[in-house]
Parts: structure tokens; sequence; C-alpha cells
């Protein structure tokens, strides 16, 4: 696959940027996903089920949050896009407040938005089924070659960020950073840059092929073979010794020292580090 740059006007957007949630792409198999989480020491909420037709499970943080992503096998209604996208993480999903006016900002910016999307799931709270309500605008595959970019505005957001499903008992308290691999690291970081300048909560990093390499070792072997992927995610906090012997349990690859626990999701093509 060719690294596609992207028609957008020069220089780095001014506009602020953050972040609504990454997402793992499990195809059918969500069960073994959220299974692997849980056994990490995260709190993975209850499935939920989409009007689109996939499913989900989250595992929520004081900022950005991580979503599992999936097709049920015994469900009549396909969300095609989930097949038609790679298992692995597929998804950078900026938070906005106005969904419209993303939506218009981004075709002004030479990008091939779809029409916003509005859609629900029920949340169980204290036994009552409440609708957890969203709108998005997303970009049709290819522009960024890496995965699907999209925003979300949160409609209710007391329905995802609920107090019981933060303190996970890893000790992980957040999402550091996002690391994607390009065979031209400079120029995909600019391309990435004109849609909005990060704060100090999240980071874009990017790397080509030998620095994942050089940064992940063996563990690099567990990543998509493409041109351009997400390939690990920087998380912020937790414990590392009870992480590391979690991962060990499950078997899982990991790499440690002193400062940095390093492990791969080999099903999920996905890799993680661990920091303070």
């Amino acid at each position: 696959m060719n690294h596609r740059h992207l028609p957008l006007p020069s220089g780095i957007s001014q506009n602020p940027a953050a972040l609504d949630h990454l997402v793992i792409n499990t195809h059918y198999d969500i069960d073994d996903a959220q299974a692997l989480f849980e056994g990490l020491g995260f709190i993975v909420t209850p499935r939920g089920y989409h009007t689109l037709g996939s499913v989900n499970h989250l595992i929520v943080l004081a900022g950005g949050y991580l979503e599992l992503i999936g097709q049920p096998r015994d469900s009549d209604k396909i969300r095609q896009e989930i097949l038609d996208s790679p298992v692995g993480i597929d998804g950078l999903v900026y938070a906005v407040d106005d969904i419209q006016a993303c939506h218009d900002d981004w075709l002004a910016m030479g990008l091939d938005a779809q029409p916003i999307q509005h859609f629900s799931r029920p949340v169980l709270v204290a036994g009552e089924p409440l609708d957890a309500r969203f709108s998005t605008v997303r970009l049709r595959p290819g522009q960024f070659t890496a995965g699907r970019v999209y925003a979300c505005r949160h409609l209710t957001p007391e329905l995802v960020w609920r107090p019981e499903w933060l303190p996970h008992p890893n000790g992980v308290r957040g999402i550091a950073s996002l690391l994607v691999v390009d065979q031209d690291p400079a120029q995909a970081a600019s391309d990435y840059a004109r849609m909005g300048c990060w704060g100090s909560d999240f980071a874009l990093e990017f790397a080509d092929a030998g620095a994942l390499a050089a940064r992940f070792g063996a563990l690099a072997g567990h990543t998509p073979q493409r041109a351009a992927f997400f390939a690990a995610i920087r998380w912020r906090g937790g414990d590392r010794s009870v992480i590391s012997a979690r991962a060990r349990a499950l078997g899982l690859p990991i790499q440690e020292d002193a400062n940095m626990l390093r492990l791969a999701l080999p099903a999920f093509r996905t890799l993680f580090e661990f920091v303070d």
C-alpha cells in the first residue's frame, strides 16, 4: 500500500485537538479481547450493542478511553465497515463539541467526510436501561492510510464516564500516546498536525518500520505488515509488576526493564507500553 499524502492546507493547525478514544477492531473475536483486557487488570464495561449493528466494550479513563469493537457472530445486522477494516488498532477519534462544524471544517480542508451519523446503545444504570447517544463524522477510508480517523460528539457523556468504571485494578490512569508507523514519518506527522494541535494529555508519535523495530525489538513482529498502521498505545500509570505478572500468566510476549514494560497482543496486532 502506498502512502497517500493529504490535500490539506500547508502549516500546522492552531486549533486544539482532544482525544475522544482509540479503537481496537476485533472482528468476530470480541469475547477473546474482553477476556484479555480483564486478564490484564482493566475494568471492561458490559457489552454494548450499537444500533448500527456492532458491539463494543470500553476501557474508560479520565481522559480519552479505549474501545474494543466487533461484529457479533449471531446477528443478521452486519456493520460492514468493521469487517472491511483490519484487526488491530484501527481508530483515532477526535473529541468535538460541534459535530456539524467539524464536518464542515473537514470538507473545507479538502477531506472527504461522510455524512454525520447519529446512533445509540443501551446502558444499564442502577437497573434502569438508558440510551447512550453519539454523533460522529467519519473520513472515508484511505485518506489516512494507518487507520480510520473520525470525530465523536457525546450527547450523554455521563453514561460513558461512569465512576465505577474508572479505577482500574492494574493502576492505569490514562492513554499517553499512539504510535503511528509510516514509510515517511515526517510527512505523516505533517498530515496529522493539520488536523489539530494536541495538548499535554495525549500525543501522536511517528516512526518508520526500522524505528519501530529498534524500539520494540522482537515484539515489533506482532504488528501489521502494512506500509502504514497504528502500532502501539502507551499507557499512563499502571503497576508494572502487576501487569507483567498478568501478561505472563496470559502467555503474552513481553519486554521489561527498570523503567518500562512493553507487551504484545498478537491476536490483535497491537503493542502496549506502560510508563509511570
